[in-house]
């Protein structure tokens, strides 16, 4: 990766990060609006499913940066209701159209809004961070967190995916340094590591004392 694609990446992830909401949406619209976003349209087999019907069962799902939807409409547990949260309307708009066209508009629920700073009306049994994780500061890791803890039904769970490695093998800091963030303030309940990437899924809880029931 030569100088000026490095220095563009990274302004790239400020932006996604640290930007103002209003121009966080037209660079995420903008992104989706092209094809750039285009291979996440299929997601199908992805190991994050057996991790959702494991713990959602027939319940409740919040999924914070759900893009396109995949998780809305490939997800095959029973759930009673999905509300996927994306601050970007081309994707949603994407999400909407496989939502109608898969027959799950009574369970699928859509709203436009930065993540950061939107306020869920209900509590769910799980809140879902599908690689949006990558876009939370990391002073902001635990304030989040602890923000849609909230938010969790009494037994409810976070689960986070995220790739601790470059498409080519390089290192990722951000990515281990949310892990650690995550491994030492709340209680880990299941922790899944793959090859490919070091795809990590991790499934926690607020620690025992901390957690607020429903």
């Amino acid at each position: 990766m030569n100088v000026v694609v490095r220095v563009s990446s990274y302004a790239e992830g400020l932006l996604k990060r640290y930007g103002p909401s209003g121009m966080k949406k037209r660079f995420w619209d903008r992104e989706f609006a092209s094809n750039k976003w285009d291979f996440i349209d299929n997601t199908v087999g992805d190991p994050i499913y057996p991790f959702l019907e494991k713990y959602v069962g027939d319940g409740t799902i919040l999924d914070l940066g759900c893009g396109p939807g995949n998780t809305a409409t490939e997800l095959s547990s029973p759930y009673r209701k999905y509300v996927g949260v994306d601050i970007s309307e081309v994707a949603l708009e994407k999400a909407r159209k496989k939502t109608e066209a898969t027959g799950r508009t009574e369970r699928n629920q859509f709203v436009c809004s930065d993540f950061l700073s939107f306020d869920p009306a209900d509590k769910f049994d799980v809140i879902l961070f599908r690689e949006s994780m990558y876009h939370v500061p990391i002073g902001q890791i635990t304030t989040i967190l602890d923000k849609y803890a909230a938010f969790l039904k009494k037994d409810g769970v976070f689960i986070v995916r995220l790739y601790l490695a470059g498409p080519n093998g390089e290192k990722r800091i951000r990515p281990k340094a949310v892990m650690r963030r995550i491994e030492s303030e709340f209680d880990v309940m299941e922790k899944a590591e793959y090859e490919k990437n070091e795809l990590t899924i991790t499934v926690f809880r607020p620690k025992v004392g901390m957690a607020k029931s429903s």
